[in-house]
């Protein structure tokens, strides 16, 4: 398999608490499972996800940073380096969502400017906790967010798009072809899908209440 010498790489540190499905969404893509590398000194695992883009293949290698969180944060190590990053809660957690400040306060103390997208995964569970009108964190940091599903796939290639256009600064940079993915293992429900959105875009247009961060 002769595979394009990547036009870009750029680390991205995926953090966030344990159990929010930060490795699932990372082996979804078939190079990042295959290829992976260890990296002993740190306990980690990077996982070398490439795209297929109008301006040549862009490679993420995406730490994953699953197992670590529970000493209570990552070392400087993990951070060191990095061009962007995706904050990962579980929608049916509540707790997790709480602590995405934590991940994001440590993440920019060591990467003061970089772009990172915040996702809130699980959203094909139906027993939602964390409501698109609760999740204002990326609003007073000017973060982007998007709902996945690592499971069903859903909204998988989004934030690399983005990402990929913040880093290039090509905001028309497109995927030429769509993320090479394992097969679902659930299929997310049509209805839910299009309730999950439209809530989200309503959310997105009201305006931020004062200070919402204890309603959780």
């Amino acid at each position: 398999m002769n595979q394009p010498e990547p036009a870009a790489e750029f680390k991205l540190v995926l953090c966030g608490d344990g159990a929010t499905g930060k490795t699932t969404f990372v082996k979804r893509h078939k190079t990042g499972e295959f290829e992976k590398k260890y990296v002993a000194t740190l306990g980690v695992e990077v996982h070398p996800l490439k795209f297929y883009t109008n301006r040549g293949v862009v490679q993420f290698n995406v730490w994953d940073t699953a197992g670590q969180e529970k000493f209570g944060g990552l070392r400087d190590g993990y951070y060191i380096g990095a061009h962007c990053a995706i904050i990962l809660f579980d929608v049916t957690s509540r707790v997790t969502y709480k602590n995405v400040p934590n991940w994001h306060r440590d993440l920019i103390r060591v990467c003061e400017n970089i772009p990172i997208v915040m996702c809130g995964n699980k959203c094909d569970v139906k027993d939602r906790k964390v409501k698109a009108k609760n999740i204002t964190f990326h609003r007073k940091k000017n973060l982007q967010y998007y709902d996945i599903s690592a499971k069903s796939n859903y909204n998988f290639e989004k934030p690399f798009l983005w990402l990929t256009r913040k880093l290039t600064g090509d905001p028309n940079l497109e995927f030429t072809e769509m993320p090479a993915l394992l097969p679902p293992e659930v299929t997310m429900d049509p209805s839910m899908q299009q309730a999950c959105e439209a809530e989200l875009k309503q959310a997105q247009e009201t305006a931020l209440p004062e200070d919402d961060d204890d309603d959780l």
